[in-house]
């Protein structure tokens, strides 16, 4: 029998007490022990980015982030995003610019934009094609999510969000 640790997080806003193994990543606990299954796995080995959650306003892939290293931090995933007023403004923009087609990858697209529109509040373009480079996505060519993230930052910018 694996040993069990207990771990100590925000997540979403809310404080939260695990108990997880070792070799759980992030990704397995917050799907699988926490249920919040808008956390997308697509390559188990972070390279596409549909696991793509925010720790600490850092957007990080959270299929190779041991659950451990959550010990402490804040925890922000797509459930978390919106709030009692409704959708995100990034939210509301991936729909409005028809930006979610398959939709795999539009959690961790729009989680990776938010850490990055945290940061950059009024990007150019090509700012925000590179913010979400780390995003694979096969279905949209790129172009309306990133008219979606400019949108949105535009809002943002007008709101406090």
């Amino acid at each position: 029998m694996e040993k069990k640790y207990t771990i100590n997080f925000t997540l979403n806003g809310k404080e939260r007490t695990v108990e997880t193994t070792a070799g759980t990543t992030m990704s397995a606990l917050l799907r699988e022990i926490l249920g919040n299954t808008g956390t997308k796995v697509g390559c188990d080995i972070g390279d596409c980015g549909a696991c793509t959650i925010i720790m600490n306003g850092r957007a990080v892939k959270s299929c190779i982030l041991p659950a451990m290293k959550a010990d402490g931090a804040d925890i922000v995933t797509i459930e978390g995003l919106g709030g009692k007023d409704g959708l995100h403004p990034l939210q509301k923009k991936f729909v409005e610019y028809a930006a979610v087609q398959c939709g795999y990858c539009t959690p961790g697209m729009i989680l990776a934009a938010k850490a990055f529109l945290d940061e950059n509040p009024n990007p150019t373009e090509e700012e925000a094609r590179i913010a979400i480079s780390g995003n694979i996505c096969r279905c949209t060519g790129y172009v309306k999510p990133v008219l979606a993230i400019l949108s949105a930052a535009e809002e943002m910018r007008g709101g406090s969000y």
